[in-house]
């Protein structure tokens, strides 16, 4: 009886530490708005995103080989499984997020950054219906019910943005196939977990990334780099605050919250963002948001306590 109440409280005390990593990598994410606003003062919005994946893999890839280095062969047995099925998904990540990405900016050209918020915000569906359909993913009422309710919080908080319905079919058709994508790319992370670190993980997501971007940046922008200080100190946030810090937390978290989960957490970003900005650039908030904020958080307070939110090991 003792003993079963000590597992009890250890396992109470791993999940509060593994909620509040994915609290911080919420906000570490939350931060790339304000980073990003500042970067595209001087840099094209390629250029931002190439910045912020190269910095992160040089930073990250030297802090790597050094720990391989110094470190004994058992700390590190799980990088081991490089088989053809894994190179794949390490390949897939970076190919997948980096698709993500420039459907998003794609879909900027053709609708309204409002359009853009609400479509993406169909993320959570379209993670939870790929692990339903691939890995045979059960999900409950109570957490359904919670995705939809947060779901339609986000949904709420975005309809106040909308100027009319005058956004263009085919940019509301990428803006949604960015949602897929990003979707597909919680899905893969959250297989890989088991078999690699989030460092790793990143450290693909971010080289294949910027190799993609390096031709693309210079055709279309025609400057890689920054040279104003305050530029750098943004991407530099962005590789290291928001890659470094929020993206690896994220994808540590994928070892113990289902990725379908993670994706309907994701939705509380931009009101975070939004603080964030009242906080830095004196914009206002209003009741709304805090509307939003409250539904959002109702829906993943109900989804938590279903066993469809713990990553299946």
């Amino acid at each position: 009886m003792i003993q079963l109440k000590l597992a009890s409280q250890d396992n109470s005390r791993v999940d509060l530490i593994a909620f509040l990593t994915l609290v911080i990598a919420l906000i570490s994410i939350a931060f790339a708005p304000i980073f990003i606003r500042i970067s595209e003062i001087e840099l094209g919005a390629n250029g931002t995103v190439f910045n912020r994946l190269c910095i992160f893999f040089m930073v990250f890839g030297l802090a790597q080989t050094i720990r391989q280095r110094f470190s004994s062969s058992e700390t590190i047995s799980i990088e081991s499984s490089l088989n053809t099925k894994n190179w794949l998904l390490l390949l897939l990540v970076g190919i997948i997020s980096i698709t993500s990405l420039g459907l998003w900016a794609i879909s900027l050209q053709y609708t309204s950054v409002a359009n853009c918020m609400l479509l993406n915000n169909m993320t959570p569906i379209f993670t939870s219906i790929g692990a339903w359909l691939c890995f045979g993913k059960r999900f409950d009422t109570k957490f359904i019910l919670g995705m939809l309710l947060a779901i339609s919080g986000a949904i709420f908080l975005g309809l106040k943005d909308l100027q009319g319905m005058n956004g263009h079919l085919i940019g509301d058709a990428y803006a949604l196939l960015s949602a897929v994508f990003l979707g597909i790319y919680f899905l893969i992370v959250e297989q890989l977990r088991s078999r690699f670190s989030a460092t790793t993980i990143l450290l693909w997501r971010c080289g294949i990334g910027s190799m993609i971007l390096i031709p693309l940046v210079l055709l279309t922008e025609g400057k890689l780099f920054p040279t104003a200080w305050q530029t750098w100190l943004a991407v530099i946030g962005l590789g290291l605050i928001s890659e470094g810090l929020g993206q690896r937390l994220l994808a540590d978290c994928l070892d113990k919250f289902s990725s379908s989960f993670i994706a309907m957490f994701l939705l509380l970003e931009p009101i975070v963002s939004a603080m964030l900005a009242w906080l830095i650039f004196a914009e206002g908030l209003n009741s709304i948001t805090g509307l939003g904020f409250v539904i959002i958080l109702t829906g993943i307070y109900l989804a938590q306590s279903s066993d469809a939110a713990v990553h299946e090991g």
